[in-house]
């Protein structure tokens, strides 16, 4: 009987510790975040539209869909469904999609499909000329090219003040431990679901929503904790 009595206790006491934990985690967390990394400043504004869609004071993924953009189609779903669909209820958040002129026919086609009777009125295609969207991803760091047909899987976050994010580091935790090279992330694959979702939009756009809400607040330390993490590795790799 005295160890039934013992028992109850101890499962009331975890049932009673376990939201206290959890409630004392999430406080943590949200005071010692890891800011989103600012990998590239000064990315040029979008071209004069017809809509007026503009980069600035907004927290932008911005997209390069080419020529042909039902060609995307893939890349597009996942990215309505992956982080459209979890951030479009934040304020000043939105898709832009750069497409050359002359593609509104396959523009809208593309949008109908993705829609399907759903909300997608924070998400932007935006005409311009080929030379207006070259100068628009040259100013953005990245790794590879656009395709002769101007488009690209890769989609970039470009903050409130045209300034693009990312990982300084993107190792994952295996490779810190061995040592090896350090390597950035500066846009996300949508055809790679575990990029899109994992990395993007549940850890990075999330956290650069958390840096805003903070901002809001008045409490935001400016100084990115994964740029000195950053700087202290290059340290011990150069010793």
């Amino acid at each position: 009987m005295k160890k039934k009595q013992i028992k109850k206790y101890i499962i009331l006491g975890v049932l009673f510790l376990l939201p206290v934990m959890f409630v004392l985690v999430l406080s943590l967390s949200e005071d010692n975040y890891n800011p989103l990394d600012i990998v590239n400043e000064n990315v040029v504004e979008l071209p004069e539209n017809e809509n007026n869609i503009i980069l600035k004071d907004h927290i932008t993924v911005l997209a390069f869909f080419g020529k042909q953009p039902m060609d995307m189609a893939i890349a597009a779903s996942n990215l309505k469904e992956l982080v459209y669909d979890k951030f479009k209820g934040f304020k000043k958040f939105q898709i832009v999609v750069l497409v050359p002129n002359g593609t509104q026919a396959e523009s809208e086609a593309l949008y109908k499909e993705i829609a399907r009777y759903e909300d997608l009125r924070f998400w932007h295609f935006v005409q311009a000329d080929e030379e207006a969207i070259k100068n628009t991803f040259n100013s953005l760091k990245k790794s590879f090219s656009l395709s002769d047909n101007l488009a690209t899987d890769n989609v970039f976050i470009v903050d409130t003040d045209l300034q693009q994010r990312g990982r300084l580091d993107d190792r994952s935790d295996n490779e810190k431990a061995s040592n090896k090279p350090i390597y950035g992330l500066d846009a996300y694959n949508c055809i790679q679901v575990a990029v899109i979702k994992n990395k993007m939009s549940a850890e990075d756009l999330r956290v650069l929503f958390t840096e805003y809400r903070q901002k809001r607040k008045g409490n935001f330390d400016s100084e990115t904790r994964r740029a000195n993490e950053l700087k202290q590795t290059n340290h011990e790799q150069e010793s």
